[in-house]
């Protein structure tokens, strides 16, 4: 499996966030392959959007969104989860990343039930904490490379049949702007 090349990042934050639908994820851990379907993303970009972390300006935890495009940003949020965004934006905007908020896993399903400690198959990836459970994708993580790292990255998956919009979920301000996108197969 060969990772997605940088040029794929170099896109508009609310394009990258709808051509991340299908692609699939892929964690390496402990020699075993985990992976998943993007199915569900949201976009959040610089100045224009007061959701975003990068609204007003660079700080120490929302660095990687005005750095190289794809790059992790890996951050914590509620005391208690992990969130995985790809660092992705054109010329246009000075920050920018897209949340990962679900996938439809594929490989290594049985280890992503123990990393979540649950038995159910629906609740595995089905939202941006699960999923960073289900992959242990971690603090650790904030920061790497997509393009050149062997343990985590993104390469091609399937071609979605359908999109779909919607707002933004868990945000308070900016909720007029339906950047969250699903897909539908």
């Amino acid at each position: 499996m060969k990772s997605l090349p940088r040029e794929f990042y170099y896109s508009n934050t609310l394009q990258l966030a709808k051509n991340l639908l299908g692609m699939k994820i892929v964690r390496v851990s402990n020699d075993k392959i985990l992976s998943g379907i993007i199915s569900e993303t949201e976009a959040y970009r610089a100045s224009d959007d007061p959701a975003s972390h990068a609204y007003k300006k660079m700080s120490n935890r929302n660095k990687p969104m005005f750095g190289e495009v794809g790059f992790a940003y890996v951050y914590f949020t509620y005391g208690m989860h992990f969130c995985f965004n790809v660092v992705g934006r054109s010329k246009n905007y000075k920050a920018g990343a897209v949340l990962i908020r679900s996938i439809i896993p594929v490989d290594g399903i049985d280890q992503m039930i123990k990393n979540r400690k649950i038995n159910d198959l629906k609740n595995i990836s089905n939202g941006p904490a699960k999923l960073t459970q289900a992959l242990k994708i971690s603090k650790e993580d904030n920061g790497v490379d997509l393009v050149n790292n062997s343990k985590l990255f993104i390469t091609n998956g399937v071609t979605p049949e359908k999109i779909t919009s919607s707002p933004r979920i868990g945000i308070s301000v900016a909720t007029e702007k339906k950047w969250n996108f699903k897909m539908i197969c």
